[in-house]
């Protein structure tokens, strides 16, 4: 697929992205995805039959309650009450993996007190993304005509059908008033083709500062992107340092995410990587998030010769000759459901323990011998989640025993997925079943959604990475630095109003099995 011809966002290829559907106008509007949705990085499965029966019973269940309590569905769904309904529904079809009570998804005062406990939660998130406002790649805006041309209803909602959702406005809406995200680390992403990059590295920075100043309290931190092998690359690296003082580094090791690049590097690369490494601690800056994993499925063909780059082959070395250097990998380096069904994943990890790349990176602690090297959950916890949550729990579970409980941090990748709260009640009441625990010989559960593994998940670990008081942001905190500042107002203010989640998805869907059940 040419540039032309590609999508905003999208790496897919043309005939993998034409069997898409955007998830916003196609998509069931659950509190909770009822099927897998892509942010473009990679293909989405088709719904599965249990997805599909997940759906049915959450429409089932909605109906009755909203019927109950005097509203509609849609409103009914995006109360406490309605994103408890959906778990309901996800434990009568998977299983006991959620942490959800009937009384929450019948009683709002039930929902209410439970939605009370988590007040002041220190959640970081440290994977987010908006596009510039001057991005010119119009793609999306020609998705809107296409799905009217599948006949998709046009009056699905409010949510802007252009690129207005992925832009800064909408993603403060999204993050900080549909959301318990208390601060969010802003990314972006380096492409072989300059016109293809959603924000530079002084639109990152720009941007936190102008939301921390409004504020009065650090919500926005921000890397900056390094594009290793690129004409002059350290010459942005100083600048970088000198002028916009990041807390981190971002890169893709295959280069670019769209597809074969001359640029694909590797973190072990001692003439190309080292000098860079050893600049960077000197200017106190002691992070580089690596993306790695998240390929589309004929990943082999469409990126030849540099998928070998999105693995973790080349971390180890680095993290051991750098133990003052730590290295964040984003989608915990999961090589998603691609090539096989979900079911045969699950198989595969219960009957050696293996997850496609991911256990890689959670072997090379023990491996390597070091405590330098991190797995973050964007994306994949949201397509795992919403498609076999056992698998899910296995994928954090494995994580968390073998990397420990330290080493795992919180990310959403939004907002390629609308608002990330169902992602955060998801992890809140997510724990692993018992006979995966028994199998596997894991000694550490999930645990209480604000205990202790969940809360340095959640964001006291990256509290440590990024040099916050961690002791401020502590389960037990009486307050916070964020209870009374500029965004807590607006907040409060919102709700007031009767601010709402509008439960939307904005990446893709698989169009099989949407095509004549589109209701809302």
């Amino acid at each position: 697929m040419t540039d032309k011809q590609r999508p905003f966002g999208v790496s897919m290829t043309e005939r993998e992205f034409a069997e898409c559907l955007p998830a916003d106008q196609a998509a069931f509007r659950s509190p909770i995805p009822t099927q897998m949705v892509s942010n473009g990085e990679y293909n989405p499965l088709p719904q599965t039959e249990q997805q599909k029966k997940v759906e049915f019973l959450i429409k089932e269940m909605a109906d009755k309650e909203a019927k109950r309590h005097n509203m509609s569905r849609r409103d009914f769904l995006a109360t406490s009450s309605g994103m408890a309904t959906a778990f309901m529904a996800m434990n009568q079809v998977y299983g006991n993996v959620f942490d959800v009570s009937e009384a929450e998804a019948k009683n709002p005062d039930a929902a209410g007190d439970r939605k009370a406990k988590y007040k002041g939660q220190f959640i970081f998130d440290d994977q987010t993304h908006f596009i510039r406002d001057d991005f010119k790649e119009e793609g999306l805006l020609g998705l809107t005509k296409w799905a009217e041309g599948a006949k998709v209803n046009p009056n699905i909602g409010n949510i802007p059908t252009n690129l207005s959702r992925y832009k800064m406005d909408n993603y403060l809406k999204e993050i900080f008033l549909d959301s318990d995200t208390s601060v969010a680390l802003l990314s972006g992403a380096p492409f072989d083709d300059p016109n293809w990059w959603l924000l530079s590295n002084d639109a990152i920075q720009n941007a936190c500062r102008s939301v921390n100043k409004m504020a009065g309290t650090v919500r926005m931190l921000g890397h900056a992107v390094i594009t290793p092998k690129y004409p002059n690359w350290m010459d942005e690296v100083d600048r970088a340092i000198e002028e916009l003082k990041p807390v981190s580094w971002k890169s893709y090791t295959i280069g670019d995410p769209f597809g074969p690049s001359k640029f694909a590097w590797r973190l072990d690369d001692e003439k190309l990587m080292y000098p860079f490494y050893e600049k960077s601690l000197k200017a106190g800056i002691n992070t580089i998030c690596i993306h790695k994993g998240l390929m589309p499925r004929d990943y082999e063909k469409a990126f030849a010769g540099t998928w070998e780059h999105a693995t973790v082959n080349d971390l180890g070395k680095a993290a051991k000759d750098w133990p003052k250097m730590n290295f964040v990998v984003y989608h915990a380096a999961l090589r998603p459901w691609l090539a096989d069904p979900p079911d045969l994943e699950m198989a595969q990890f219960q009957k050696d323990g293996y997850i496609q790349w991911s256990t890689d990176l959670a072997r090379i602690p023990q491996k390597f011998g070091v405590n330098n090297v991190y797995a973050e959950l964007g994306s994949v916890f949201a397509s795992t989640a919403v498609t076999n949550p056992r698998f899910c729990a296995a994928f954090v579970g494995q994580l968390v025993n073998l990397m420990g409980p330290d080493r795992v941090v919180w990310g959403t990748d939004s907002v390629w997925y609308g608002s990330p709260q169902w992602q955060i009640e998801a992890m809140r009441r997510l724990e692993i079943p018992e006979d995966i625990m028994k199998q596997q010989g894991w000694k550490i559960p999930l645990g209480d959604g604000r205990g202790t593994v969940k809360n340095k998940i959640f964001g006291l670990n990256s509290a440590k990475l990024y040099r916050l008081d961690a002791q401020k942001m502590a389960a037990d905190a009486m307050t916070t630095p964020f209870d009374n500042d500029m965004i807590a107002k607006m907040k409060a203010e919102y709700l007031a109003m009767g601010g709402q989640r509008s439960n939307a998805a904005y990446g893709y869907i698989a169009k099989q099995g949407r095509e004549f059940d589109l209701g809302v």
